[in-house]
């Protein structure tokens, strides 16, 4: 029987397939929130960042909240304990929410003590914020940092992984802490379609490439939230369960020679950007206010 949801160090469980929502703003996203959980997804993911909050806020409303597992991100530059309490409240109000499933720290960030955040991201859960608290494109030794500083349980690392990106050394390490791996951009951006192998496999099981990467992350225990724009899309990435990959194609996929981020894990490091980003989001916020 297939697995559709992970249990969490926290004591909730998030659902194994989510909606990743990168890039869908305005009408569009809050019609294709709304057809995907119509559809049977649960899982929504967003961030601050994507300036999609409002709408996802929007497209939830009439759906049964208990039933939903929302996640959202706290950029790098609101890390600071207060600027981190005030973020996240402007979250909950944009998606017309009092709590969040999932709160995760978007990006590591050098500037800020780490333990500073983690405490910061406790409270949030004290006070009933926040379920279950995480990170994301934390590496191996920022993973340490943030268990090491954390009081809570660290939920969650949600990382680009795909089999033109497989992280297997991460991905251990998360699992013998006890961390859930969350996949985002599972299918490299549309990239990895073309991929040989992935076909070959596909043409097997009478599924698509994108339909065995994504079955591919989900049987190496990780959670995937795959961005859709179209009914067809969605339609294809929720059929992933009741079949398997054999272990043979498993070892396949792994054993793909490319290695390529679609996602540059530089560029949170580079002040203009942050400061870009920032202003970005505040405007973005001031204008939906409006």
């Amino acid at each position: 029987m297939d697995k559709r949801s992970l249990k969490l160090r926290s004591g909730h469980s998030i659902p194994v397939l989510g909606l990743g929502t990168w890039r869908l703003t305005g009408a569009l996203c809050e019609k294709i929130v709304r057809q995907a959980i119509e559809l049977g997804y649960r899982h929504i993911d967003t961030a601050e960042l994507y300036g999609n909050e409002h709408e996802i806020g929007r497209a939830i409303k009439g759906f049964d909240r208990s039933d939903l597992f929302l996640v959202s991100k706290v950029w790098a530059s609101n890390l600071c304990r207060g600027d981190l309490l005030k973020a996240c409240e402007n979250s909950l109000k944009l998606l017309g929410t009092s709590y969040l499933d999932l709160y995760l720290i978007h990006w590591p960030s050098g500037s800020v003590p780490i333990g500073e955040t983690m405490g910061a991201m406790a409270e949030l859960v004290d006070n009933g914020m926040v379920r279950s608290t995480g990170v994301s494109n934390f590496d191996m030794e920022w993973c340490k940092k943030a268990l090491d500083a954390s009081r809570i349980p660290v939920s969650v690392n949600q990382v680009e992984f795909h089999p033109h990106l497989y992280q297997g050394d991460l991905l251990d390490f998360c699992k013998g802490s006890g961390i859930v791996l969350t996949a985002y951009s599972p299918l490299a951006r549309t990239e990895l379609l073309d991929d040989g192998v992935l076909k070959r496999i596909a043409e097997g099981h009478g599924k698509t490439p994108a339909q065995v990467s994504l079955r591919w992350l989900v049987q190496h225990g990780m959670a995937v939230i795959p961005k859709s724009s179209s009914v067809e899309h969605l339609k294809e990435n929720i059929d992933i369960f009741g079949w398997k990959l054999k272990k043979k194609e498993m070892d396949d996929i792994d054993a793909i020679r490319v290695f390529k981020r679609q996602v540059n894990p530089v560029l949170h490091k580079i002040p203009f950007f942050d400061t870009v980003a920032e202003r970005y989001v505040k405007w973005n916020h001031g204008r939906r206010k409006g």
